[in-house]
């Protein structure tokens, strides 16, 4: 406990966002761009007739996985910030 280093509290402002953590992220990262790319395009280049419910279903199917995705993402590097903490002291 003597030679454990001395930490700062940063007040919560993304103290938990190191270099590890955004490298064990990375996977969450490919996709969530994926699905940013794909409802972009399709907002810009729409290739299908101008049907607003079949607009609104489209990005309903791509945009609620990209939140549930961007949600699990965060607390998923909180908690591998938190256990790589722990396996440190």
């Amino acid at each position: 406990m003597a030679n454990e280093p001395v930490r700062e509290d940063t007040g919560g402002t993304l103290s938990w966002l190191d270099r590890e953590t955004l490298l064990d992220l990375t996977v969450n990262f490919v996709p969530l761009v994926i699905l940013l790319f794909f409802s972009v395009f399709y907002t810009v280049i729409y290739p299908w007739d101008a049907d607003p419910a079949r607009f609104a279903l489209m990005h309903v199917l791509t945009l609620f996985p990209f939140l549930v995705l961007a949600i699990l993402t965060y607390y998923a590097g909180k908690v591998v910030s938190r256990d790589e903490r722990r396996l440190e002291e």
